[in-house]
């Protein structure tokens, strides 16, 4: 084979097989795209875009479903899916972000959550000439809207509407497997543990649509959103399933294990029949494509 041919091969590799930044290229890429973040902000930004820091783990495991790991430079330090990103240096995010380390990591566009930043943050990191846009997801249909954002500003549309679709499948198909069951159960999702306060899913929160999803009636669907509860509320709701996601870390007792334990619990049906549910709170509690994940599972552990 002579070098010419040689070069033209790998030119033509090269066309064909693109990085994120140049993956689903259009016409007028290169340019200012104008979008609208998750919070109504309308927000300018330079294309194509390759450098990326994400805040929130969701949005880093959003970006790295799109096929756009490699245009993360940045992470807040609670993202840690997929593995391969805890190489991506970290910056202090939350509440406490740290403007300083991500101007250092010389980014195009933030990802910021609005329930962890806010636009102090924004502003000053507009004044460094960086982007910053907000996601927002609470539903489900909003972790589809954060997909579609991310999707857009990264260039990935295309495989941004993939995602969804595999998501809507899976859910669907759950959905027509629960079909005609009547289980009439109820569920209660227990999101911080008894040492730390309990607290729960309300109505508007993906957890209550996958409740629903899977038949069920959660316990605190009068609460709106997240909330804070009482042992003695859930004694009186008296649930048929409870799901943890109080991680171990392999001392003392399990989780299902200090669940049932507890004072007063003993009646409760989820207690009495051990349908006492320990999952990842990653994979639920997580706005992100691994809800997928987490409603199969959770419908194998209640019907399989």
């Amino acid at each position: 084979m002579t070098f010419k041919k040689c070069l033209s091969i790998v030119l033509v590799l090269l066309l064909v097989l693109p990085g994120c930044a140049s993956a689903g290229s259009k016409p007028g890429e290169g340019r200012t795209k104008e979008l609208t973040d998750m919070i109504g902000r309308p927000v300018s930004i330079q294309t194509p875009v390759e450098r990326v820091v994400a805040l929130t783990a969701a949005d880093c495991e959003i970006i790295s479903a799109l096929g756009c790991e490699d245009a993360l430079v940045g992470r807040g330090e609670y993202c840690d899916y997929p593995a391969s990103v805890q190489e991506i240096p970290t910056v202090q995010s939350g509440y406490d972000t740290n403007i300083e380390q991500i101007i250092a990591l010389s980014p195009q566009v933030v990802v910021m959550g609005s329930m962890a930043q806010g636009e102090e943050q924004a502003q000053a990191l507009s004044q460094a000439g960086i982007a910053t846009v907000f996601t927002d997801a609470q539903s489900i249909e909003g972790v589809y809207q954060a997909i579609t954002l991310l999707g857009n500003v990264l260039g990935r549309q295309e495989q941004a509407q993939e995602l969804i679709g595999e998501m809507r499948r899976t859910f669907g198909e759950i959905q027509d497997k629960v079909a005609g069951k009547n289980k009439e159960s109820t569920i209660y999702f227990e999101v911080s543990p008894l040492e730390y306060g309990l607290w729960t899913a309300g109505q508007d929160t993906f957890m209550d649509e996958i409740a629903v999803m899977l038949g069920l009636e959660n316990t605190f669907s009068d609460l709106k959103g997240w909330g804070e509860i009482s042992q003695e509320q859930v004694i009186a709701r008296n649930p048929d399933y409870i799901v943890t996601v109080t991680m171990y870390f392999g001392e003392g007792p399990r989780p299902e294990e200090e669940i049932a334990a507890r004072e007063g619990w003993q009646n409760i049906p989820a207690v009495e029949q051990g349908n006492i549910i320990h999952v990842s709170s990653d994979e639920i509690t997580r706005p992100g494509p691994r809800l997928a994940e987490a409603a199969t599972l959770l419908y194998q552990r209640i019907y399989e």
